[in-house]
């Protein structure tokens, strides 16, 4: 086996880190990280003087501010929810609903955005929460209008169940897909929790890509799709003009 490289030996620190691990020991960060102590003493030390990690009165390590400065430049990050935040505010507004903006990271959803609401449902996300694609609204939106490649190899990874409800058959979840296509949103119906039900929408870039997803996160019971899709719905165009889409077939004004 080749050894680790340096590069590989100083991200497994970071990645050490997750939404369970946001304060660990160098001892935690040594073990997590397949390190030795001295190794990763050295690189813990490195990263603490450049400010990516910082260490509080009791020697606990935690994530820094100058990686929340690099993360602030990802266009799918801080830029995206400041473009983001006034239409989600008006979708909470509307809804007094659970509000959650999100987008693709290989074969997982990532939340960017999550204004809590007033109902008390099982999931609660946090920024920075992973799922897979195929378990939530923001999810199914994102495979929909993904590359045929990606719908291909996900539909025939394994489809981990978290309810009864959760769609693991690939040939189910390809129907599924196709029905988000058509609609133009998504329903994610108890497939996290026995309780939830989330309604996305696409938010397009420039080009028309689907480049994230918005939804609404509402108790199972008494959920009106009907009511709450054409306003995720707006919210989604709201966004997606923001960030220069215009709608297929409409020339812009001029003289």
């Amino acid at each position: 086996m080749n050894p680790r490289s340096a590069p590989d030996r100083l991200l497994s620190v970071l990645a050490a880190f997750d939404q369970d691990h946001t304060a660990l020991s160098l001892t935690d960060i040594s073990r997590r990280a397949g390190l030795t102590l001295t190794t990763a003493h050295r690189l813990v030390g490195a990263l603490t003087a450049w400010g990516a990690l910082e260490r509080d009165a009791s020697g606990t390590y935690h994530v820094g501010l100058r990686l929340w400065e690099i993360a602030a430049l990802s266009p799918r990050g801080l830029a995206l929810r400041q473009l983001a935040l006034p239409y989600l505010e008006d979708l909470y507004e509307a809804t007094h609903e659970n509000v959650q903006l999100a987008v693709r990271d290989g074969h997982e959803v990532v939340y960017t955005e999550w204004l809590s609401g007033r109902s008390s449902v099982g999931v609660h996300i946090r920024v920075g929460a992973r799922w897979p694609l195929h378990v939530t609204g923001v999810g199914l939106v994102l495979l929909a209008h993904g590359t045929p490649e990606l719908q291909e190899s996900y539909c025939t990874g394994p489809l981990t169940s978290f309810t009864p409800h959760t769609v693991t058959d690939p040939a189910r979840l390809r129907r599924l897909l196709a029905d988000v296509r058509r609609a133009g949103f998504a329903v994610s119906d108890r497939q996290v929790t026995d309780d939830a039900l989330s309604v996305a929408s696409p938010v397009r870039g420039p080009g028309g890509e689907v480049v994230a997803a918005v939804s609404v996160v509402v108790p199972e019971q008494g959920a009106q799709v009907a009511v709450l899709a054409p306003a995720v719905r707006v919210a989604a165009r709201g966004i997606s003009r923001a960030l220069g889409w215009r709608p297929p077939g409409r020339a812009a004004c001029g003289p």
